[in-house]
């Protein structure tokens, strides 16, 4: 069917289909992220929203379809949560939508009309600065966290993974966003091409020159690590047995570490002196500690707690983590007396775990021994808190995870990609564990270690997951790129505001004119 120039008109300035094809297109970058791995689409994914959002007749309908776009983006990212959460999502999305609401109306100031060289020059660097903004503000746990960020479908890609070394995964994003920014300007600017194709230039020669000239990792040997994924066991006593069972094959292995997934053991050591004991006989048995991950009702303090706890031939060395950052609706309810009913329309919580204090650095025995530092699931999402153990110290960064909740979704491998993400930023490797897969291991630089144990697999698997030396400029610098979106946006608005104030001094002076 030919589309005429009238019907295309109708179509751009109806407030129906235009909110259609805001949710739509604004959904196309999650298309980039596992299980997909279209990692190459985030590239040119925001071209067709930046090129809806530039012919906006308005400010207001920018800012509409900036929202609609953002809920469209969430939801399509984090549908696996659907059977969680409900019609529920649908709040959450239009919620954290809001969030590029000020992105539209930025993209159509700058590439609204016909834009000239100045304002697509501008455009490179406010649109993503606007856009790391609003991943900045929902990256805030008690919104969501971090999980999907733009810069996160490139965990594949060994030049994007040296840029996050540099400046994180915010670094990736914002350059994503500014070669999506330059070619939508080079198809819709002919005034400004010129500067389209120097932005596209621009964002090839960071990334080549941070992959000449970024300094990488010293190699520092190797550790033999163990994962132990007991699969799909319905019950806490029954999935004890198997990962009991699957650890027994570990002796004679000669491995340093043995990992058990989230949720590995579900009743507390204090309270069941044979759990313990079978664990230390493990122990003994392969010659490593164990890390685990206990779920359940703490024996010396009250409330519920998720907790990695190291335990050697002799039972729990002392060594333990409680997990500080917790699942929204997963494993607290947010403002329960608001949000309660939640419970009744999904799987949220009905009882809020409790949150630990601080990170900690566990080390296995010996002179020289391992420094290992535990995030449980939903942690490894968060740049600071990887960023935080490397420099107190971690060696290896352990996440020990359960995602059986949304097996047969994109959820697993979404994060089981974070690992070489996080792996980059730091320089030290990460060995993501889970119950049910999928299980992965990094190495220093992000690249994967070894195989997949994939969710259809009860198996363990050994590593030689090698060691690295050295800071790097991510954990020195830290967020350096979200300080400097800031300080852009900063300086765009007091440029607008300065503009704006003129143009209404012009204003009033022409009023003021005596007629002749």
């Amino acid at each position: 069917m030919v589309v005429t120039a009238e019907r295309r008109e109708r179509l751009l300035t109806s407030p129906w289909w235009r909110g259609i094809a805001a949710v739509v297109v604004g959904a196309l970058p999650a298309l980039a992220f596992p299980e997909p791995s279209l990692w190459w689409l985030a590239g040119v994914a925001l071209v067709p929203w930046l090129l809806l959002l530039r012919s906006a007749t308005t400010a207001r309908r920018a800012a509409l379809d900036g929202w609609l776009g953002g809920a469209g983006f969430l939801l399509a990212v984090h549908h696996w949560l659907l059977p969680s959460l409900h019609v529920f999502i649908l709040v959450l999305a239009g919620l954290l939508g809001s969030l590029w609401v000020p992105w539209g109306v930025l993209t159509r100031r700058l590439l609204g009309g016909t834009p000239g060289p100045g304002r697509v020059a501008a455009a490179l660097v406010v649109l993503p600065a606007g856009w790391l903004l609003a991943e900045l503000v929902r990256s805030w746990e008690y919104l969501g966290g971090p999980w999907g960020l733009l810069g996160a479908s490139q965990w594949q890609v060994p030049a994007a993974l040296r840029v996050a070394s540099v400046g994180g995964v915010w670094l990736v994003g914002f350059l994503l966003v500014a070669l999506n920014t330059a070619l939508a300007a080079l198809v819709s600017a002919p005034r400004a091409r010129m500067a389209a194709v120097a932005g596209v230039a621009a964002c090839s020669a960071v990334v080549a020159g941070v992959w000449a000239w970024a300094p990488v990792p010293r190699p520092a040997g190797s550790v033999r690590i163990a994962v132990v994924q007991p699969g799909v066991i319905e019950g806490p006593a029954r999935r004890f047995d198997r990962e009991e069972q699957l650890t027994r094959q570990l002796a004679g292995r000669g491995v340093d570490l043995v990992v058990w997934g989230e949720s590995s053991v579900g009743e507390d050591l204090g309270d069941r002196p044979d759990l313990r004991d079978r664990l230390a006989a493990l122990s003994r048995a392969v010659g490593a500690d164990l890390l685990v991950n206990v779920d359940a009702r703490r024996s010396d303090r009250p409330g519920i707690f998720k907790s990695s706890v190291l335990v050697g031939p002799q039972g729990p060395t002392g060594d333990r983590y409680d997990k500080m950052r917790l699942v929204p609706f997963g494993e607290y309810v947010p403002a329960r007396s608001l949000l309660g009913w939640a419970t009744s329309v999904g799987k949220a919580a009905t009882e809020d775990r409790r949150r630990g204090t601080g990170p900690v650095v566990m080390r296995l025995p010996g002179g020289d021994g391992l420094r290992v530092g535990p995030l449980v699931c939903f942690e490894s999402a968060f740049p600071d808190m990887s960023r935080q153990l490397a420099r107190d110290g971690a060696q290896v960064l352990v996440a020990q995870s359960a995602t059986s909740t949304f097996q047969h979704s994109w959820a697993p491998q979404q994060h089981a990609s974070l690992a070489a993400l996080r792996a980059a930023e730091t320089w030290r490797p990460v060995v993501h564990a889970t119950l049910t897969g999928v299980s992965a291991v990094a190495g220093p630089r992000g690249r994967t270690v070894g195989e997949w144990l994939g969710t259809d697999r009860s198996a363990f698997a050994v590593h030689d997951v090698p060691l690295a030396r050295g800071t790097s400029p991510y954990v020195r610098y830290g967020d350096w790129t979200v300080y400097g979106s800031v300080g852009i946006l900063i300086v765009f608005c007091a440029a607008e505001g300065v503009r704006l104030s003129r143009l209404r001094a012009a204003r009033r002076r022409e009023v003021r004119k005596p007629v002749r």
